[in-house]
């Protein structure tokens, strides 16, 4: 098939982007997307011409860095599917295709379609761990889960960090993100002795960064490609509301204790 694309080329965070057309000839329907990218890049290689760039790694829908609008719609037409899974197939002979960087405050654009998602790194840093002692390994699989419990935190922990969620919300929120995170550890033993210091420190990253506040429009969850559910985003709420009432709570029998 032969496609029209309307590519976003910038050349640094600093410098101002558009949209350029180039031909995509010869493309199978059973290419990905990013390897239709490649065609496309060694035409251009052949012209002497800037390569497209664009973020990739795993190439098997694990490691989030795909990230891109395709037609306006975070990774591609296909739901649960990565930029890298999504194959020409879903697309017609002759169709125009748009793609475009992640749109987020956050997520500056570096070139092209790559974008700094370091933001999500700082937000992991900020309480997305276990730092108290559970014992060494077998200590730690010696510890009951029960299987309710064990099925949400893997749920949870499907998250890949990619960035849908932040880019299909119209206020480039990332609490979806943030909910997987907390959500994963808190229902944990081994994560639970942190859940409430976890939870204000990773939300308070989260606004620092830039992410806005969620509104319920479940464009988060539409966009994931691990189908992760707005029910993790509930779950992240009553754990903020639990450590910030707890935390109020211990200030004033503080402020007491010095009084008297």
């Amino acid at each position: 098939m032969n496609l029209t694309l309307h590519v976003w080329r910038q050349k640094d965070a600093k410098s101002s982007g558009k949209l350029e057309t180039y031909p995509a000839r010869n493309i199978s329907g059973d290419m990905s997307f990013l390897e239709m990218l490649d065609v496309v890049n060694e035409d251009l290689i052949k012209q002497n011409k800037d390569p497209i760039h664009f973020d990739h790694d795993c190439r098997e829908g694990i490691c989030g860095s795909c990230s891109m609008m395709i037609n306006g719609m975070a990774h591609g037409p296909e739901r649960a599917t990565t930029a890298c899974q999504l194959h020409m197939r879903k697309f017609h002979d002759g169709e125009h295709i748009h793609i475009e960087p992640w749109r987020a405050k956050a997520f500056p654009v570096l070139r092209d379609l790559i974008v700094d998602r370091s933001a999500f790194d700082r937000i992991i840093q900020a309480g997305g761990y276990v730092s108290v002692n559970t014992g060494g390994t077998p200590d730690g699989n010696a510890i009951p889960v029960p299987k309710e419990n064990a099925d949400t935190a893997m749920d949870a922990a499907t998250c890949i960090g990619c960035g849908a969620c932040a880019a299909a919300c119209k206020n480039a929120s990332a609490m979806l993100f943030v909910a997987a995170k907390v959500t994963h550890l808190s229902v944990l033993p081994q994560g639970s002795a942190e859940r409430r210091e976890r939870a204000l420190r990773m939300i308070q990253q989260h606004d620092a960064e830039g992410f806005g506040h969620c509104t319920n429009q479940y464009e988060c969850e539409a966009a994931c490609p691990k189908e992760i559910g707005v029910k993790f985003i509930a779950k992240l709420n009553r754990e903020y509301i639990r450590a910030g009432a707890s935390s109020l709570v211990r200030r004033e029998s503080g402020a007491g204790d010095n009084a008297g």
